[in-house]
């Protein structure tokens, strides 16, 4: 399968995200940790013009309006991320109702649409939502690029079994960028 960048979409899975339950704490350090890192696929994928998809949680709202979910999730600690990754009026938004961004989205539509047949994934958190959605993506065919420096787990021990599977199991790519 073709990884050219003419074939490659970014996704950001449920980078807009309140951090407010049990663990939440931890995900939220970790995922400052890889915050550069995000910015840089972001900045990268608006010069190589490459499409933005943002697959969010809904939070009850069931509303894939990024404006309201940032509202909802717009806090002292959520702050710095949302403000440094938020979607902009080019970039597509879905909400997805369970971990992984395929089941029940119109995500795998929208990337037929698009033609493109290479994810590079990124997001949060990486042992559930991004293992799910890549579990997914592979059983579809897709081709994927899962940056070790661009995912975050509550723990880092879950986040590097995940990288274990995404890259041993479902042949993604996983060295940083």
């Amino acid at each position: 399968m073709d990884t050219s960048l003419e074939n490659t979409a970014v996704l950001f899975v449920d980078i807009i995200n309140d951090f407010r339950f049990d663990g939440g704490d931890n995900l939220l350090a970790n995922t400052k940790e890889i915050l550069p890192d995000l910015k840089n696929l972001r900045i990268y994928a608006k010069e190589n013009k490459l499409p933005i998809i943002y697959i969010n949680d809904h939070y009850g709202l069931w509303q894939a309006d990024f404006h309201k979910i940032i509202d909802y999730c717009h806090n002292d600690r959520s702050q710095e991320i949302i403000e440094t990754l938020k979607p902009d009026d080019q970039d597509y938004f879905l909400i997805k109702p369970q971990h992984s961004a395929f089941f029940q989205t119109p995500l795998q539509s929208l990337l037929n649409e698009l033609g493109k047949t290479h994810l590079l994934m990124a997001g949060i958190a990486g042992d559930i939502c991004i293992l799910f959605t890549a579990k997914d993506a592979y059983m579809y065919g897709y081709n994927m690029h899962i940056p070790k420096n661009c995912m975050a787990s509550e723990g880092k021990d879950n986040n590097d079994y995940a990288l274990y599977l995404l890259n041993s199991v479902m042949k993604a790519d996983i060295s940083a960028i």
